[in-house]
């Protein structure tokens, strides 16, 4: 909303610094300050509104260490996070970018999927919460609306070499790369990044390719399909890495700002094509959102650092996760995900092996035998003895170089 005051204020009346506005690292830089200091500033506030309500977390009793002594710590304060990310969007992003208005909805969407689940748990009494095929009808549904934007929506296209003649109506541009000329067009399209791939390019039609002539017009169910696989992954990989003080608000800060940086210059003609690297645009206002993102985590992570005074309950974590794919996926750098997000892929795996191989033992030899001491992974080293802090600080470490790794494809090829 702002954005659009100042930018009237330029135009009618020529305000001197009114014209900062319509520069996106400006509008980042202070979405990531009003998000950190709202986050900080409010957040002390409403954890005391949680305490009040008496809205605490029920804990089981797991064997780990100093794990009873967090009984009824505030929980639901994903809520904080939610408010961080909206207000500071709604300030300062321009709220008719379709890019924007999908973040909006997914941050909306799966942030009530997680409160409805808390609120379940705390308030009725019940450890469940909201049964998991709702949580997945929930993140299936939001799947099946970003999918079917991106492939529909007019203002939602790539920018792609053409050859003459074309029958795309689209503007015509002209390129030099050395003594040469070639053509782009910005169009329609179901190609995504891929890393370590000379091109670097994947079109998802393409796994259609044995159906013959004419496989094009199915390729919206296969986007929809990785694109369901993506988010609904993510999302429970934010979750379920969501287990100790601090671990799953950093580890996402640091993709929030992986995520900026790739949308940056995925959204900026010149360093997309100095990388070689897709061009979308209008995507570059998603860094403010990022930005937003980032500040929110961060201002968290004052409360959420060990010992944690709040929770971010499944209110966050189910948020979290749903805003890191659906970001990804706008900015064609989802399959960069397992990289990126690797200690949720690894969280996610290690509950799929302890879970498989329990019930295979449990089949085979009559009793079931486990992997890791428990599970997920950061439950492991909880039981071999190692303080929350270490085990926090060493899987950010972890989140820090593969971030970096994830930046590097860029050019790794």
């Amino acid at each position: 909303m702002l954005y659009y005051l100042f930018t009237w204020l330029d135009r009618e009346y020529d305000i001197p610094g009114a014209g900062v506005f319509q520069y996106i690292s400006f509008r980042t830089g202070i979405s990531i300050i009003f998000s950190l200091l709202f986050t900080t500033i409010y957040g002390n506030r409403l954890i005391r509104i949680l305490r009040a309500k008496q809205v605490g977390e029920t804990v089981r009793n797991l064997g780990l260490e100093g794990q009873m002594q967090k009984q009824g710590t505030p929980t639901m304060g994903g809520i904080i996070i939610l408010l961080g990310i909206l207000i500071p969007t709604l300030l300062f992003a321009k709220l008719g970018n379709i890019y924007i208005v999908l973040m909006i909805i997914t941050t909306v969407w799966m942030g009530s999927i997680g409160f409805l689940d808390d609120y379940i748990k705390v308030f009725k009494k019940d450890k469940e919460g909201l049964a998991g095929k709702f949580k997945i009808m929930g993140q299936v549904g939001l799947a099946l609306i970003v999918g079917w934007t991106m492939y529909f929506h007019p203002d939602i296209v790539v920018r792609q070499q053409v050859t003459l003649p074309t029958t795309n109506t689209s503007p015509l541009e002209v390129h030099q790369k050395g003594g040469s000329y070639y053509f782009t067009q910005n169009l329609k399209s179901t190609r995504t990044n891929i890393p370590f791939f000379k091109n670097n390019e994947l079109d998802y039609a393409k796994f259609l390719n044995f159906l013959g002539e004419g496989y094009e017009k199915y390729a919206l169910v296969v986007f929809l399909f990785f694109v369901i696989v993506i988010i609904t992954a993510v999302s429970n990989g934010a979750n379920i890495t969501d287990g100790i003080d601090g671990l799953a608000t950093g580890t996402s800060a640091i993709i929030g700002l992986t995520l900026a940086i790739l949308a940056y210059v995925s959204g900026n003609t010149i360093t997309a094509e100095y990388l070689n690297i897709m061009y979308i645009p209008n995507s570059g206002e998603l860094v403010i959102f990022a930005g937003a993102f980032v500040g929110a985590c961060v201002g968290f992570l004052w409360y959420n650092s060990y010992p944690a005074q709040v929770f971010m309950g499944d209110t966050g974590s189910l948020a979290i996760g749903g805003i890191i794919a659906t970001f990804a996926i706008m900015i064609r750098k989802e399959l960069l995900i397992p990289i990126l997000c690797g200690i949720f892929l690894v969280e996610n795996i290690s509950v799929i092996m302890q879970v498989s191989y329990f019930k295979y033992t449990r089949k085979k030899f009559g009793e079931g035998r486990r992997i890791f001491l428990m599970s997920p992974l950061h439950h492991h080293y909880q039981k071999k003895g190692y303080h929350e802090s270490k085990i926090v600080t060493r899987f950010w470490i972890i989140g820090v170089v593969l971030a970096i790794l994830t930046i590097v494809t860029l050019k790794l090829r």
